[in-house]
């Protein structure tokens, strides 16, 4: 079956960087748009990036415009999230995400989903 694993995440400082990891298995990956979603408490499931099956689109939300960078390395099924200058609002649960082909923002057009790592950023 379809496993979405995320790794990476952690305690960070703000202005500072890190990076996540989704490794994926069970699917077609290179067909697949992959997306970072985040959760912080109280609040909704929002995007935060997406790249398309082909790594010809990129998408980010715009608090992270300029700051996080989304790339795909499709020979190792993997997605990741770079994430610099980090600041205290970062702070979240982040998922990883897979539908077909093209990015879409709303959590509820995606298919997978990872299980989420928790990503706390202190000021």
């Amino acid at each position: 079956q379809v496993q979405l694993v995320e790794s990476g995440g952690g305690l960070g400082q703000a202005g500072g960087s890190l990076r996540l990891s989704c490794a994926a298995s069970g699917m077609p990956f290179s067909s697949y748009a992959m997306a970072w979603f985040r959760q912080a408490p109280g609040k909704e499931r929002e995007f935060v990036a997406g790249i398309a099956w082909n790594d010809d689109s990129k998408y980010y939300e715009d608090s992270v415009k300029g700051r996080f960078i989304i790339a795909r390395d499709n020979s190792k099924n993997t997605v990741y999230l770079r994430m610099n200058t980090l600041k205290p609002e970062d702070t979240a649960v982040y998922y990883c995400a897979a539908r077909w082909q093209r990015v879409t923002i709303q959590p509820i057009d995606y298919d997978y989903w990872g299980q989420g790592t928790q990503v706390t950023v202190s000021s």
